[in-house]
């Protein structure tokens, strides 16, 4: 009368005292025989230990031997408050017997217990949870029979569990672990979320918790996908059930809930059977060979109709005429799922291991008024392999008629390993990738980064190149001017614009930059050309200006412009860059801006030379040619007096100037004649 909660699996298992983690009563006893595979031995871990020992372990105590029965020998003895176990209590066959005695005392919780074989050797207890290891990664063994009524835990996949939660009861809600079997789990340890939901599965509920620091998570296989149900891939052809309600509504409408109606979350009326009894069936066709890992159903979710499904079990076939009967690896009996406890909450159920078939059907065993359900399936496409199937008994009939189930007898199967192949080609999922996949991976991660590398070198030698030419073009003094800068390239544009009248046009000046240098200033005008000019006069001398947009200036034709010498007439083999002037306004003045000559520096001007403008005069008149020193006027903007017929040439002159300017004054033909084409 002193045992608590029990679970002993074939390789693993938990057991407890009485009324744990309460003070457990005085005078009880409990002793449990623990066996494994032979050739194997087992390994005993305390997960929290708390017996009075008052008296020195004479009445309170915990005892554990080697084999079982008579011939058992004794291991140790042991009690105490808060008693620390370092390490594992290890047996020397596959046989334990653990043996509780509690007396008379007042405090002590007793204890809880995990036992596997010694192959395990990360065995953890159902008590350990995520705050106990400081590794954000870890593998673990969680022994079976975890779902105890004393843990909690908060949250759910695939957001994760709040790091209190006990790890393995928490791995078998998620469905990673059997609570009947116990296994492996790989915990991930991540940051906290604000809010943890709750949910039912595999019969345990989660808790709603808040805040946590840290969180965690597991690692599966990732054949978790919904199969269908919900998206519709699983055409209504492919939904049966053993019978559908049909019935009238006092309005008149005859409503009928068929079988395609049960797909979880679909807005509607669900699949309902016209006759409540543990013979009813709803059959999903997937239409080839799945690997099924799950179930998650609701109920009819009309608040107008109360019915839902609460327990169930499982059938499964390849050829939908031979059905066996889910179990749980090592059990003698059929695996009841816990269904729903109200109509719209979804319960997911996991099956481990899961299940290969084509043909799936829910047989329910106890429901709400009426059989009714919405479901989905989980799983993923198989490919290699087949599960062994597990040998099935005929249902037992309790009111023994032969004829219930009519055509959808259970047939039980003998266990083997099914080497049929399917007359279609599998899909591949969830699989490790071919060898020759493998190699082109590989060979593709070589070469991708090697082709980059040469395509970069190519480019940066391309860039080097370009920029040492430009370089070498600089240090030689060269500069080309840009296609569109050139004379030839204004030619071509020039006769698409619209002509001139002849009171805009004047005549052109066109002249041999290395000759001006050479000639006298007198003999400067027999140079200029009679075409017409649409260009100002261009500076042969003096500092090269900055250009600005819309130059009037013409570029000399024939020749490539280049910087030229600060003094034309010392180097007058290098040709002038010409600069052109500002150009005209559109509505001011028609004069350009004087072109200044510094002749100081000729040493063959002769004082008496006259000056020479070239300003047109007002009126068609031009300015003479001859004459003396004629002291020009200044210039003025718009607001000064209109007598000033000549711009005022840059520099200033005086009386005692041994220098003089020349101006060189454009010819007046086009001013009277029409326009003249070039």
């Amino acid at each position: 009368d002193g045992c608590g909660h029990t679970v002993l699996g074939p390789e693993s298992g938990t057991l407890a005292s009485i009324n744990y983690p309460q003070t457990s009563p005085n005078s009880t006893v409990c002793e449990w025989e623990i066996r494994v595979k032979p050739g194997q031995r087992v390994q005993l871990k305390f997960g929290d230990f708390d017996i009075d020992d008052s008296d020195s372990c004479h009445s309170s105590y915990l005892r554990v031997h080697n084999g079982i029965g008579p011939t058992r020998t004794e291991i140790g003895k042991y009690c105490g408050f808060g008693f620390q176990m370092d390490g594992l209590i290890t047996s020397k066959s596959n046989e334990v017997t653990v043996q509780f005695m509690s007396g008379t005392h007042t405090s002590g919780r007793g204890f809880l217990a995990a036992y596997s074989t010694t192959d395990k050797s990360d065995l953890i207890t159902c008590l350990d949870n995520a705050s106990h290891f400081s590794e954000p990664e870890f593998n673990k063994y969680c022994p079976a029979g975890c779902v105890i009524p004393f843990a909690d835990v908060s949250g759910t996949i695939p957001h994760g569990y709040r790091d209190s939660s006990s790890l393995c009861m928490a791995g078998v809600h998620a469905g990673v672990v059997s609570n009947t079997l116990g296994g492996q789990i790989n915990v991930v340890i991540s940051k906290g979320i604000p809010y943890y939901e709750g949910s039912l599965a595999n019969n345990v509920t989660s808790k709603v918790g808040p805040l946590s620091t840290s969180l965690f998570t597991f690692k599966t296989s990732g054949c978790y996908g919904t199969l269908g149900m919900e998206s519709g891939v699983i055409p209504d052809s492919q939904i049966t059930a053993s019978s559908v309600l049909e019935w009238s509504a006092q309005t008149g409408q005859v409503n009928i809930w068929k079988p395609e109606n049960a797909r979880l979350k679909r807005v509607g009326p669900p699949w309902a059977a016209f006759i409540s009894d543990e013979h009813q069936w709803l059959q999903i066709d997937l239409n080839k060979e799945k690997r099924i890992t799950g179930i998650v159903t609701t109920g009819s979710t009309l608040a107008e109709f109360y019915y839902f499904v609460s327990a169930y079990r499982i059938l499964y076939s390849d050829d939908a005429q031979k059905w066996t009967v889910y179990r749980e690896p090592g059990m003698d009996k059929d695996k009841i799922f816990q269904g729903n406890t109200e109509l719209y909450q979804e319960v997911r159920n996991n099956f481990i291991p899961p299940i290969i078939a084509r043909f799936f059907r829910i047989n329910p065993l106890k429901w709400h008024q009426k059989i009714a359900m919405k479901v989905e399936l989980l799983g993923c496409q198989f490919s290699i392999g087949r599960a062994p199937k597990i040998t099935v008994p005929p249902p037992q009939k309790k009111n023994g008629n032969k004829n219930d189930f009519s055509d959808d007898v259970i047939h039980s199967v003998k266990t083997s390993l099914q080497t049929d192949k399917t007359p279609f080609t599998p899909e591949i999922k969830n699989t490790t990738v071919t060898p020759s996949v493998t190699k082109d991976v590989a060979l593709a991660a070589v070469l991708v980064p090697v082709l980059v590398m040469v395509f970069t070198t190519l480019i940066l030698i391309l860039v080097c190149a370009w920029h040492w030419r430009n370089r070498k073009k600089k240090a030689e003094g060269t500069y080309d001017l840009p296609y569109w800068d050139r004379a030839g390239w204004w030619k071509g544009v020039k006769q698409f614009l619209p002509t001139k009248s002849a009171d805009h046009e004047e005549t052109p000046v066109r002249y041999s930059s290395s000759e001006i240098g050479h000639l006298r200033p007198r003999e400067v005008p027999t140079m200029l050309q009679t075409e017409s000019a649409e260009y100002a006069q261009p500076l042969v001398g003096g500092i090269v200006s900055t250009l600005h947009q819309r130059s009037t200036f013409k570029p000399e034709e024939g020749k490539e412009a280049r910087y030229a010498d600060l003094d034309p007439y010392n180097s007058p083999i290098q040709e002038v860059y010409h600069a052109y002037a500002e150009p005209l306004p559109i509505t001011g003045p028609e004069y350009a801006t004087p072109i200044i000559m510094d002749m100081s520096s000729h040493p063959s001007t002769p004082l008496g030379v006259p000056s020479v403008s070239t300003f047109k005069a007002a009126g068609n008149q031009a300015p003479p040619l001859a004459g003396t020193y004629n002291k020009l006027l200044s210039r003025t903007d718009s607001t000064s007096s209109a007598q000033a017929l000549y711009d005022t040439p840059k520099g200033q002159l005086g009386p005692g100037a041994a220098n003089e300017l020349v101006y060189q004054v454009p010819q007046s033909v086009a001013h009277s004649t029409g326009n003249k084409d070039e």
